[in-house]
C-alpha cells in the first residue's frame, strides 16, 4: 500500500508542476520557481530534511543525473553556427566571469557577516559563493521563446552558450573550497589550482573525444528494426561520458556539454526523435529535481533573521554590483556589443537548481556550517528569480534589444538521410516583379516550391498558380545554401529553414 501512495502523490506532484509550469509561462515568470513553490507547498520537514542523510544523498544523485542530462541536452540544442562568432566573449564569461562572481560575492560575504552578527570564515565565504556564480539562463529563453521574443548582438546564443559551459567552473570551484574548508589532506590553495587546470583539460579532451565517437556509434550500430533504442544508446553514451571522465580525473559535467555540442552539430541517425526524447526527458528530470529540492528545504530556516538578512543582503549585492561588474569586466575586450547588451547581459544573471545542488553537495561532505550554508543558497535563488526572472522580457524591451521572431508556418519532420533542405519563403514584391505567377519566379535549379499557405489553408501549386504578396512558400531545394542566398539577393528578407 505504501508504494501505491508513494505514486500517487508523485503523480499529484508532477500534475500541479506541469500546471505551475503552464501558469510560469503566462506570467512571464521562470517555471523553474513555481516548481520550486510546489515543492515547498506539498512537503512537510518529516518528508524530506537536510537532516535526513538518505535523503540528502538521493537528492545529490538526482541532481547528478539531472544536470548531466541537462547538460548534454543544451549541447545538442546549441549550434556552432550560432555560438563561432561569440564563443570567445561566451568563453570568458564561463570561466573569469564566474570566478569574478564567486570572488566578489566571498569578499562581500566575509565583510558583511559581522555586522550582520554572524562570524563566517574565509574560506566557507568564498565557497558559499562559488556554490551560486554559475547562471541558469535556460529559464530565461524558455520565457522569452514563450513570448516570441528574439534579442539582437547575438545575446541569445552569448548567454546560452554560458548558461550551458559555466556550471563546470562553478562545480570545481565548489568542490576545491570543500576540500579547503573540511581541511582535507594535502588540499592548499595550489593543489586546488592544479586540480582545476586537470580537470579542464581532461574533461574537455575526454567530451570531444567521446562525443566524436557517440556520433560514430550511432551511426554505426544498425537497430532500425526497434528505432526507439536509439535514445536508450545515446543516454547510455552520456552518462557514459560523465562517469568515465570522473574517474579520470576530469570534469564530467563539462565533458557531457562539450560531447553533446558535438553530438549536436554532426550527422546522426534519428536526430528529431532523438531530440523529441531528450527535451521530454529533460523536463521530466527538471520537474523532478525541483520538487525535491523545494520539498528539502525547511522553511522555518528561511525566517530565521540570520538566514534571511543575510540572503538578501547577498542577493541584492549579486544581482547590483558583483554580476554587472563581472560581466563589463568579461565583455570589455569585445566591442561588437553596445552598452545596452551588457547592461542586458550583467542582468541576465539569473541562479536555478544548480547551486542549490552544489550546496547540497557541502552537506554530505560534513562542511561547517552547511545547512546555514543550504538554506541561504536556497533563498537567494528564489529571490534572483522573483527579481530578475519576472523582468526579463520586460528589461529586453526597455533596453531596445528584443524583436518579435517569426513563426514558422510548415512544421515538418524530415528523415535524416534525406539530403534535401526545406525553407518557407514569404512572397513580397521584389519575388513577383518578373510576374505573379509560380513559372515566373527563377528559382535555382533542383529547387521547388511545394506547397503554399494562404488565409489559414495550404495548397499545393502548379505554374500557372497565382502568387500574392503575404504567401508563405514551401521549398525544397538540394542545393539549401545557393537558394538562400539568391532568394536574399532577390531582396527577400523573411527566409526560415524549417
Amino acid at each position: 500500500m505504501l508504494n501505491e501512495n508513494f505514486l500517487l502523490v508523485a503523480a499529484l506532484l508532477l500534475f500541479v508542476a506541469v500546471l505551475a509550469g503552464k501558469a510560469a509561462y503566462r506570467l512571464g515568470a521562470p517555471a523553474l520557481l513555481l516548481f520550486l513553490g510546489v515543492g515547498m507547498l506539498f512537503g512537510h520537514y518529516d518528508w524530506v530534511s537536510v537532516d535526513s542523510p538518505a535523503a540528502v544523498e538521493f537528492a545529490e544523485f538526482i541532481g547528478m543525473i539531472a544536470l548531466c542530462i541537462i547538460l548534454f541536452s543544451g549541447g545538442m540544442d546549441t549550434k556552432y553556427a550560432d555560438i563561432r562568432p561569440i564563443i570567445a566573449p561566451g568563453v570568458v564569461m564561463a570561466t573569469l566571469g564566474v570566478t569574478l562572481t564567486a570572488v566578489f560575492v566571498g569578499s562581500f560575504i566575509y565583510f558583511i557577516a559581522p555586522h550582520l552578527g554572524v562570524e563566517v570564515p574565509f574560506p566557507i565565504a568564498l565557497l558559499l559563493a562559488a556554490t551560486m556564480s554559475s547562471t541558469d539562463s535556460a529559464s530565461v529563453f524558455s520565457i522569452l521563446r514563450t513570448k516570441k521574443q528574439g534579442l539582437r548582438q547575438n545575446l541569445r546564443p552569448l548567454l546560452e552558450l554560458e548558461s550551458g559551459s559555466n556550471d563546470p567552473m562553478a562545480y570545481i570551484l565548489t568542490v576545491m573550497l570543500v576540500g579547503i574548508a573540511t581541511g582535507a589532506e594535502g588540499m592548499n590553495w595550489m593543489t586546488a589550482f592544479g586540480t582545476f587546470v586537470v580537470q579542464m583539460v581532461v574533461g574537455a579532451a575526454l567530451g570531444y573525444g567521446f562525443g566524436r565517437a557517440t556520433v560514430w556509434i550511432m551511426n554505426r550500430i544498425n537497430i532500425r528494426s526497434n528505432a526507439s533504442l536509439y535514445s536508450v544508446l545515446l543516454l547510455a553514451c552520456a552518462f557514459f561520458t560523465y562517469s568515465f571522465t570522473t574517474i579520470a580525473y576530469g570534469n564530467g559535467y563539462l565533458a557531457v556539454y562539450i560531447a553533446g555540442l558535438v553530438v549536436g552539430n554532426l550527422r546522426i541517425v534519428y536526430r528529431n526523435m532523438l531530440s523529441t526524447f531528450f527535451d521530454s526527458f529533460t523536463w521530466l528530470l527538471q520537474i523532478v529535481l525541483f520538487l525535491i529540492l523545494g520539498l528539502m528545504v525547511d522553511i522555518k530556516e528561511l525566517f530565521n533573521p540570520d538566514v534571511y538578512l543575510m540572503a538578501f543582503a547577498i542577493g541584492a549585492f549579486m544581482i547590483f554590483v558583483a554580476r554587472p561588474v563581472s560581466t563589463i569586466i568579461c565583455m570589455a575586450p569585445f566591442r561588437q556589443f553596445s552598452k545596452r547588451a551588457r547592461v542586458y547581459a550583467s542582468w541576465v544573471g539569473l541562479r536555478g537548481a544548480v547551486p542549490i545542488i552544489f550546496a547540497i553537495y557541502t552537506i554530505t561532505h560534513d562542511v561547517p556550517h552547511a545547512e546555514y550554508i543550504f538554506s541561504i543558497v536556497f533563498l537567494v535563488t528564489i529571490i534572483s528569480l522573483m527579481v530578475q526572472g519576472t523582468t526579463v522580457s520586460g528589461m529586453a524591451n526597455w533596453l531596445k534589444l528584443s524583436y518579435a521572431e517569426p513563426q514558422r508556418t510548415f512544421k515538418l519532420t524530415v528523415p535524416d538521410h534525406i539530403r534535401s533542405e526545406f525553407s518557407e519563403i514569404e512572397v513580397n514584391e521584389a519575388l513577383l516583379q518578373n510576374g505573379d505567377t509560380l513559372k515566373d519566379i527563377r528559382l535555382p535549379g533542383h529547387t521547388l516550391v511545394v506547397m503554399v499557405y494562404r488565409n489559414e489553408k495550404y495548397f499545393v501549386p502548379k505554374g500557372l498558380t497565382q502568387l500574392l504578396v503575404g504567401d508563405k512558400l514551401l521549398v525544397v531545394s538540394d542545393n539549401n545554401d545557393e537558394m538562400l542566398q539568391k532568394i536574399k539577393d532577390m531582396g527577400i528578407e523573411n527566409v526560415m529553414k524549417v
